[in-house]
């Protein structure tokens, strides 16, 4: 998949419901204009953008991703249906992926508690690691096909259903100073991006991101729960993010889903995805990268391969 642009700056925060840092961070950037906002992962709420629009403090216009594609799919009934099959391909293939994933990861924790001399534990562990990484690449490159299936087939940025949005969302872009990225179902806010080639429509316009919209700003969307209700958490790839972040891994909310004081769990993700930095973004956190180098940050965490979490930072784990 072809890599947008980079951004000339990009900001990482955590949610922002309790503690928000989005304004300032945005603020910090010294723009001047309005800012173009994307609440897709809200779903049939996405024009509730009121407390996101209070917190920027500026001209805010919403993309209203989630309202096009209805309208696109409403308008190109061949359009839906060959989206509804796109999505319904990925799904199996997430779950297939899943028992397979479930399986190495349980392998791997089995592995870890073994006695054995310490240099055969080492290559015993980091076998274990190589087939989970394995596992991802695969499913990546699945996801990765599918999507170029539909696009090759489909071509949906030449039918004149997303065609006509596109171009609107273009002049809507090119007058803003900023791409604000909401959370929500962050499945559906990527699908959304994706389905009208956001990304690609805006190249090297500062991009921040919080919760979900921090996750699909990354090489890959990883989802996450140390801790779920029906018992022990896989994370699990979900998919190619929009890689204008590349290099990191954002995970939103540890203060919920990470059990940061297992320091198998912490090691195990921030191996199993080197040489990509896993950063933690707690309510309260936010990153701005400047050329790919962290010039502001504020309570983000860096997991590490020994099994703990630092402060990441100009003066950290950056």
């Amino acid at each position: 998949m072809n890599r947008p642009e980079p951004p000339r700056a990009l900001v990482l925060c955590g949610a922002q419901r309790f503690d928000p840092t989005l304004g300032k961070a945005v603020r910090a950037l010294g723009l001047e204009g309005p800012v173009a906002l994307v609440t897709a992962g809200f779903q049939e709420r996405e024009a509730e953008d009121q407390d996101i629009r209070a917190e920027l403090g500026a001209e805010v216009e919403n993309l209203r991703l989630h309202a096009r594609a209805d309208e696109a799919f409403a308008a190109d009934a061949e359009l839906r249906a060959a989206h509804r099959e796109r999505q319904g391909a990925l799904r199996h293939k997430q779950d297939f992926y899943r028992i397979r994933l479930e399986h190495a990861l349980e392998a791997q924790h089995v592995v870890s508690q073994r006695r054995a001399p310490a240099a055969i534990l080492a290559e015993e562990h980091e076998a274990s690691l190589a087939e989970i990484r394995q596992l991802d690449a695969y499913h990546l490159g699945q996801c990765a096909r599918i999507h170029r299936a539909f696009e090759t087939s489909v071509r949906p940025f030449e039918r004149p259903a997303i065609a006509r949005h596109r171009a609107e969302l273009a002049r809507i872009l090119a007058a803003s100073s900023v791409l604000v990225l909401a959370g929500g179902h962050v499945a559906t806010l990527l699908n959304r991006l994706r389905l009208f080639g956001v990304a690609e429509l805006c190249p090297g316009k500062p991009v921040a991101g919080f919760s979900g919209g921090a996750m699909v700003l990354c090489e890959r969307v990883v989802l996450f729960h140390d801790s779920p209700p029906q018992g022990p958490g896989a994370a699990e790839v979900l998919d190619h993010g929009l890689g204008l972040c590349p290099g990191y891994v954002a995970l939103p909310q540890p203060e919920m889903r990470l059990r940061l004081d297992d320091a198998e769990r912490v090691s195990v993700m921030a191996r199993r995805f080197a040489p990509a930095r896993v950063l933690a973004l707690p309510s309260g956190a936010a990153v701005t990268l400047e050329q790919g180098r962290a010039t502001r940050v504020e309570g983000a965490l860096l997991l590490t391969g020994d099994g703990t979490s630092v402060p990441f930072g100009p003066k950290g784990g950056a």
